[in-house]
């Protein structure tokens, strides 16, 4: 029988922290129950002592998921796991997760230790974890930098205080395939405790070998993996679990294990995150993106008509890609349109449902047909915090030699509020009528993008863009087949997500 590899998703936490990845409460929370249901051994939820926020979400997907673990990292200090174990009180199956560097430029420079005290640290915070939670998980930060001999000491100590799982981190991307099937081989056989823990990996992709050293570290022995949806993280990221998940399934005759992921939900799975963080796939990413499937050499062509194994070593299929088959359109009721979502891999309740037909609907009207890409668009376009302002209407004058000039109506609960403002092109006047109406001066747009959901002239446009506010940094996303509207509701969305502006609270005073 094959073995069992774990696999390790810390999309919530060091998929989060990187720049322009932040997530809110309810985006987090969509993205653990999807997690759940792709089949993943254990949800790092977050650092739960970092901040109030990231204490919140760890204590709401611990509430919320049932079928993986859910787990908090933390320092080797006792305030840290304290903090974790008040947040995992109410999860079915909590994991405390701490860590301590033991490279001698960690040890040196930033942790200011001895060898010696790092030791004495790693068996006093394990056993100090371990009265709290029966799952212990321990991490060895920067272990690729550190020498062998004192990596072996620190993980037999870790074993021997109560660590159920010893992670062996590739924290900056330095190390290579090679060297890491060593290092876990080197483990295996030099640490005399290591059967009463299992070995996890958690590569970062610095020099673009997360996956390979991933997958190298299972050959060693290793029994987790340690990744991201879509390979998002710190820095270059971590290593992508749709890319480890898909090797290890296709080349199950040369790796020898399994993991319990259903891959059919990987494409979904994917998509939901690049929609929260407002990106998009790389049109040439592995698994995931839009050219994965497609084949436009003759050779490739004539090869895939014959045999789809010739050139698919995996099927669209088998990661929940499917073709846009079927087109609705005005005349298409809710149970056509639920039942297709259906198919797509959604999960929606009933009210979710109806919400989501209303919009079909609007669409509808505007373009004759409705094809699976639009669907999509349409769900993953949801909102996922209250809307404190919404777009009433908006009236726009441009051409060329002249300035553009828009009219801008919001809703504020019962409150109506207008304005116009001039600008450099359609969307420059548009937002700056919007910054003159909820007073967002102290705001700034990082980054504006647009793309088609489908083909053809009216197709839906979706524009995603990025607010600042200080440190604060906020997805907007907009879908409309006008493009002015999509910005203007990208923008509003991302407004909305900021909250209240200090402006706005002056006023209220």
């Amino acid at each position: 029988m094959p073995r069992q590899v774990k696999i390790f998703d810390t999309t919530l936490r060091d998929g989060e922290q990187s720049p322009g990845c932040s997530m809110n409460l309810q985006e987090k929370l969509e993205l653990a129950r999807q997690l759940e249901a792709l089949g993943v051994d254990v949800i790092e939820a977050g650092f739960a002592v970092s901040s109030p926020g990231d204490f919140e979400s760890v204590k709401s997907v611990a509430d919320l998921v049932k079928d993986a673990s859910v787990c908090s990292l933390a320092r080797a200090v006792e305030k840290d796991i304290d903090a974790a174990y008040d947040a995992l009180r109410t999860a079915a199956q909590p994991r405390i997760h701490l860590f301590i560097a033991t490279s001698p430029i960690h040890m040196k420079y930033k942790l200011r230790m001895s060898p010696q005290q790092v030791l004495e640290r790693t068996a006093a915070m394990v056993a100090y974890a371990k009265k709290y939670c029966a799952d212990v998980e321990f991490s060895a930060e920067d272990a690729t930098r550190s020498e062998r001999e004192f990596l072996a000491q620190v993980v037999r100590t870790a074993i021997a205080s109560g660590a159920t799982t010893v992670n062996i981190p590739d924290t900056v991307g330095y190390t290579t395939p090679a060297e890491m099937r060593a290092l876990i081989e080197y483990l295996r056989e030099s640490v005399d405790n290591i059967e009463n823990a299992v070995i996890s990996l958690h590569c970062h992709d610095d020099l673009g070998m997360a996956a390979a050293n991933s997958l190298a570290g299972v050959r060693g022995g290793a029994g987790q993996i340690e990744c991201t949806v879509n390979g998002i993280g710190e820095r270059a990221g971590n290593a992508p679990l749709e890319e480890v998940v898909m090797a290890l399934r296709t080349r199950g005759d040369y790796y020898g294990c399994q993991t319990r992921i259903d891959s059919t939900k990987i494409y979904r799975t994917s998509r939901l995150v690049y929609n929260i963080i407002g990106q998009s796939a790389p049109l040439n990413k592995a698994i995931v993106g839009k050219n994965a499937f497609s084949h436009e050499s003759g050779i490739h062509q004539h090869g895939v008509l014959a045999e789809k194994s010739t050139y698919e070593i995996i099927t669209p299929e088998s990661v929940g890609f499917h073709a846009n088959t079927m087109v609705l359109g005005k005349h298409s009721g809710r149970h056509a349109f639920s039942e297709r979502l259906k198919e797509l891999g959604y999960k929606l309740s009933a009210e979710e449902i109806d919400a989501f037909f209303v919009k079909f609907k609007e669409i509808c009207d505007r373009k004759k047909n409705i094809s699976d890409a639009d669907l999509e668009a349409i769900v993953d376009n949801r909102q996922y915090v209250e809307n404190y302002y919404e777009l009433e209407s908006f009236s726009v004058q441009c051409g060329k030699g002249t300035a553009a000039v828009c009219v801008v109506k919001l809703r504020r609960g019962e409150e109506r509020l207008e304005d116009v403002s001039m600008g450099d092109g359609p969307v420059d006047a548009a937002y700056n009528a919007v910054d003159k109406l909820v007073g967002s001066s102290d705001s700034e747009l990082e980054s504006y993008s647009i793309h088609s959901s489908s083909d053809g002239k009216d197709a839906l446009g979706e524009v995603v863009v990025k607010l600042r506010r200080g440190e604060q940094i906020v997805t907007g996303r907009g879908l409309s087949t006008d493009i002015i509207e999509s910005s203007i509701l990208a923008y509003v969305n991302a407004i909305n997500k900021l909250g209240i502006s200090p402006r706005e609270k002056e006023a209220a005073l």
